[in-house]
């Protein structure tokens, strides 16, 4: 099975976060399949400092960044079909909602790169999973805003610590037709009706150990639902 792993760059801030990133990878292993890392070849939104946060004055390019996750190994994201894939995983980060879409900027009035939207949506539309991780579900809200497609889904809970706003993230995908649901670290949702797994991921407060359950746990569960 070949699984589509698809990275907004390569880093929390400004990318495709890490840790989530490689215990997709890892994941995928695991249950004995292939990963696919892909990206856009095009400049992420901006470039931050994970040392202190701040904005760098240069450019970086979406693919180039993720090929640091992917060792090189990287498609890009128009020479990839859903006929290439079983099932595709977004990993979070803040790459989602700059340089994916522009939720960061816009909020749920945001856009959502072209390619990125006919990806999701042609894989859906032959029922092939889809993964979101973390901040990712607002890149699958884009892509089917509007479509007449009701997607079920979660981004956490406001039962457990977080560093975000998991209400303003809820109010903002209910605004773009999403049923939502609260889910923990250690939860994840499934969306059988339109093949979609979520998982907060490090939306809430965890550790390492938890995060890759979480992650491992969702990954599992798109392969459940694949064929």
């Amino acid at each position: 099975m070949k699984i589509g792993v698809l990275l907004s760059g390569c880093g929390v801030y400004d990318g495709a976060e890490i840790h989530e990133s490689v215990f997709t990878l890892l994941a995928i292993a695991e249950a004995g399949h292939e990963a696919v890392c892909i990206s856009v070849n095009k400049n992420q939104h901006h470039v931050v400092n994970h040392l202190n946060g701040e904005e760098q004055k240069e450019t970086r390019n979406m693919m180039v960044e993720a090929a640091r996750i992917a060792r090189g190994e990287i498609t890009e994201i128009n020479n990839i079909t859903p006929a290439d894939l079983d099932m595709i995983v977004i990993p979070g980060g803040f790459g989602s909602a700059k340089n994916f879409t522009s939720w960061a900027f816009d909020g749920p009035e945001g856009t959502i790169l072209p390619e990125v939207k006919l990806l999701l949506v042609n894989m859906m539309n032959v029922g092939k999973p889809i993964v979101a991780l973390c901040v990712s579900p607002i890149v699958v809200a884009k892509a089917f805003e509007g479509s007449g497609i009701k997607t079920f889904m979660t981004i956490g809970s406001d039962k457990a610590d977080s560093d975000y706003d998991i209400n303003e993230f809820v109010d903002g995908l209910s605004k773009t037709g999403v049923a939502t649901t609260m889910k923990l670290a250690n939860e994840i949702n499934v969306d059988r009706v339109n093949k979609v797994v979520t998982a907060p991921c490090y939306m809430m407060k965890s550790d390492l150990v938890t995060l890759r359950n979480n992650i491992a746990n969702a990954v599992e569960a798109g392969i459940e639902m694949v064929g």
